[in-house]
């Protein structure tokens, strides 16, 4: 049940913010979801009032591995606390984000994040640049 509401998060939030995406790629990428929430080290959940899953982070060592906030919770915070609780409980200091995710960029810039590296690929070899931030 969570994990079917964590992928309802995900796609909620890739739709409202991956624009690059196509449909298909959305549906290719949403098959391997579940197995990355299942072996995420650290899987930090945020409820809405309703006690639904409003939002999720991952996290691996010190890398933000993954945040998604539902299209209808974004903009009110949550994003902010979820990354906060990261930094201050888990000592998050890294993260990689998409290029074309130029929203998802500023935030963490102004999260304290400054882009370090940058590939012309992303993990999955797709052609997605992504940028790799830490804090400075």
């Amino acid at each position: 049940m969570l994990l079917e509401q964590l992928l309802e998060v995900w796609e909620s939030s890739v739709r409202a913010t991956h624009l690059f995406l196509s449909e298909g790629e959305i549906g290719d990428i949403k098959k391997y979801v579940p197995q990355a929430l299942l072996e995420i080290p650290r899987l930090v959940v945020a409820q809405s009032e309703d006690r639904l899953p409003a939002g999720f982070m991952g996290i691996a060592g010190q890398h933000l591995e993954m945040l998604f906030i539902s299209a209808q919770e974004r903009g009110k915070g949550l994003g902010r606390e979820l990354l906060q609780y990261g930094i201050e409980r888990y000592s998050v200091n890294d993260l990689a984000v998409n290029e074309q995710n130029p929203l998802a960029k500023g935030f963490y810039e102004h999260m304290g994040f400054v882009v370090y590296k940058r590939t012309d690929r992303d993990e999955q070899g797709n052609p997605y640049p992504l940028l790799y931030m830490g804090r400075q």
